[in-house]
């Protein structure tokens, strides 16, 4: 058995763990989305709900980058202002296809942002940038063919990488 006082200090050092352990700092806005070139999962025309639906799996992708990447203390605010996914709708497929995101070499994936790096006080860096990846069919991809995001997380990915990570690796 063990004693009321050990299990008392095994909380404790877990709930200071935990503590210990915080999300990122991130604040993501996405600025005027019913805008937006191409961000719905299925036909060319989707719903409000079905544009949230991307919105939001977006968003998480960026949080899941922040908190694996973000050093602590720096607060990152990004601004999505379009986005535009991998493949389109081709309208003169027929009406069993329609619904089919066709994917070519030359609808690459791509996500106009601003962002906003703040260390303490300090902005450390901020820009205005269209993000792509014109070579997303030929590039190796770790996410899985049934994530309806793969090519956008790859490009995201990439983008986090050069712009937070490896500049902090080096700074």
């Amino acid at each position: 058995m063990s004693s009321p006082f050990g299990f008392a200090v095994a909380a404790m050092l877990s709930a200071g763990a935990c503590a210990a352990v915080q999300a990122a700092d991130l604040s993501v806005v996405f600025v005027q989305p019913e805008n937006f070139r191409d961000a719905v999962y299925s036909h060319p025309y989707g719903s409000e709900r079905e544009r949230a639906a991307v919105l939001r799996d977006i968003e998480r992708h960026l949080r899941e980058l922040a908190d694996r990447g973000l050093p602590p203390g720096d607060s990152l605010r990004i601004e999505v202002l379009d986005i535009d996914l991998a493949g389109w709708f081709e309208p003169f497929r027929t009406r069993s296809y329609g619904d089919v995101r066709i994917l070519r070499d030359i609808t690459w994936p791509r996500i106009k942002l601003r962002y906003t790096l703040t260390r303490g006080d300090q902005v450390v860096a901020s820009a205005e940038e269209q993000v792509s990846d014109l070579n997303y069919l030929m590039t190796v991809n770790r996410y899985s063919v049934s994530d309806r995001l793969r090519y956008e997380k790859a490009m995201l990915d990439n983008w986090f990488d050069r712009r937070f990570v490896k500049p902090a690796e080096h700074g």
